[in-house]
């Protein structure tokens, strides 16, 4: 039986945990984590330390957050094996960072996951090296398809895709408060407005995966000439949405970058 640990057993980790729980991953699974309380509250067998979780789990998945990995990975890496595959969800760091910590040629899958995965509808892109075996990574993808969908993206834009499924979240959540924020303020129901925002997005995003048109061909489809849909769209055209978007984006790569360091 393939044994995986977490080290890590917060929101992120926990919902990795409960998607493998309930799916048929056949893996024994394994949690370390500071807090005694988030450690009992994961479907997973409890390590006394991050040292002894390495000793016994081939892949080890990293759920800690950023800042906090370089001394977890001082704490692992006398324990560390040629058959060690690290698979890290941790936002910006490297696979370099992660083998100047342990040892050169240890294994590393890259997972980008996104605050969905909680409702066991996350969208993670992944990457990895030569150093790690297809069966391997096929086994790492499992492990983050368990609660949603992942892509493979090449190793050398992890950072790159941060924004577009990462961050993306939050950026969508701000948009969606404008909406709300104007229903309310015109007298319609806050929740109202909410639930019927929240069912447009799942809507148009079928619409983007499923309907065969590009992004282009859907705007105009929604918008008929002189009507409600282009007086809106030139004002978001004349704010320069599209802009900020990209802006935004870029912002959250550089930050990547910094973290990396």
């Amino acid at each position: 039986m393939i044994k995986l640990g977490f080290l890590g057993a917060g929101n992120m980790g926990s919902a990795i945990m409960k998607g493998i729980a309930s799916g048929n991953l056949e893996a024994e699974v394994y949690a370390f984590d500071k807090d005694p309380e988030k450690l009992a509250a994961v479907p997973a067998r409890p390590c006394k330390s991050e040292a002894e979780l390495v000793s016994v789990c081939k892949y080890v998945l990293l759920a800690v957050k950023p800042q906090v990995l370089g001394s977890v990975l001082d704490a692992v890496k006398d324990s560390v094996t040629p058959d060690t595959v690290f698979i890290s969800i941790c936002a910006g760091i490297s696979e370099e960072f992660i083998r100047n910590r342990t040892a050169p040629d240890v294994k590393v899958v890259l997972v980008m996951p996104n605050t969905p995965m909680m409702l066991g509808m996350g969208a993670s892109a992944m990457s990895t090296d030569e150093k790690t075996s297809p069966e391997e990574f096929a086994f790492a993808k499992s492990v983050i398809e368990s609660c949603g969908i992942a892509e493979i993206v090449p190793i050398d834009k992890m950072k790159e895709i941060i924004c577009i499924n990462g961050s993306s979240p939050a950026f969508i959540y701000l948009f969606a408060k404008g909406f709300v924020d104007y229903a309310a303020a015109n007298g319609i129901d806050a929740d109202a407005a909410l639930r019927l925002f929240a069912a447009t997005l799942k809507g148009s995003a079928e619409m983007l995966t499923s309907s065969g048109m590009t992004v282009d061909q859907l705007i105009k489809q929604v918008s008929s000439p002189g009507g409600t849909t282009i007086a809106g769209l030139d004002k978001l055209y004349e704010g320069k949405l599209t802009d900020d978007v990209y802006a935004a984006c870029e912002a959250c790569t550089r930050r990547a970058y910094e973290l990396s360091q």
